[in-house]
């Protein structure tokens, strides 16, 4: 249980910097998850070449893969969409509305009894968002595409609970990956047609940043997560992600100031959300004693 918590928690730490790449990369929403697949896929497939470790499976398991892969990557275009039109900071505090979807999404999905203190630590994190959106108007918007985004983050490690059984972390993340990869790709030229770039090509500092966001914040967070999965609960998983905002948000007020513009409402919001989390960690800690 231990190695597993640690994994999760590189993997979170490692997911906070993805926020700070929706900022330095320069590419709209959808090219950028669509470039952050393509690199991601093509890496994997030639370590998976090399190693001769990828697992076959079914025609009926690929389609499942597939539904998740399509939410994986609805997921990535909300967030990013969430940091373009607000910042890092309000984009990443609105991811912490997964724990709320969760305690519902996963009852129904895995047929489990509603939690209902689970439901009031999910409601506490609404509360917090609810108190940026209050006092912060100027990124509702950014905030509304930041709870979409979470909505979908909470659904995928619910389906991954069920078939990290059936594979390996590694074949999993990559049969996932690449088929948000084909779920996006004949999109794309619909969404640019409706969001236009002045660029379609990233810039060389934007590959840069797009191999650090598919090497270490994708296929290493990635594959931890899932290693993760194997011991913890989906709930447990989504709640402590919450700290992913704490990391990213640090790194963002250190490296674009962004604590220069956000107001009171924010840190209210931000205090309420961790509340939750200490609150969530000493219960499950109890439950396990």
């Amino acid at each position: 249980m231990k190695k597993a918590f640690l994994s999760l928690h590189i993997a979170i730490f490692l997911a906070g910097f993805t926020g700070i790449m929706g900022r330095l990369i320069t590419l709209n929403e959808g090219l950028l998850v669509w470039w952050r697949l393509l690199i991601t896929s093509c890496t994997m497939a030639v370590i998976f070449l090399v190693s001769g470790r990828l697992q076959k499976v079914s025609l009926s398991l690929h389609l499942r893969i597939l539904g998740t892969g399509a939410i994986v990557a609805l997921h990535w275009v909300f967030f990013y969409a969430s940091i373009k039109y607000a910042n890092v900071s309000v984009g990443l505090v609105c991811f912490s509305a997964i724990g709320f979807f969760s305690a519902f999404f996963e009852p129904w999905i895995l047929q489990k009894k509603l939690d209902w203190i689970e439901v009031l630590f999910g409601a506490l994190a609404i509360a917090g968002i609810w108190l940026i959106f209050h006092f912060d108007g100027q990124y509702k918007l950014g905030i509304l595409l930041g709870v979409i985004s979470s909505l979908f983050a909470a659904i995928f490690p619910i389906l991954n609970k069920k078939l990290i059984g059936q594979l390996s972390a590694d074949s999993l993340t990559f049969y996932e990956l690449t088929a948000a990869l084909i779920v996006l790709t004949p999109v794309i030229p619909f969404y640019i047609l409706n969001f236009p770039d002045d660029h379609i090509l990233p810039t060389r500092s934007d590959f840069l940043w797009l191999l650090v966001l598919s090497w270490l914040c994708t296929v290493l967070a990635f594959n931890l997560s899932l290693q993760a999965l194997k011991k913890i609960s989906p709930f447990a998983v989504n709640l402590s992600y919450n700290l992913e905002p704490v990391y990213g948000i640090i790194l963002a007020f250190l490296v674009f100031k962004e604590n220069e513009y956000l107001g009171s409402g924010f840190y209210y919001g931000v205090a309420l959300i961790l509340l939750t989390v200490v609150l969530q960690t000493i219960r499950l800690y109890r439950k396990r004693e």
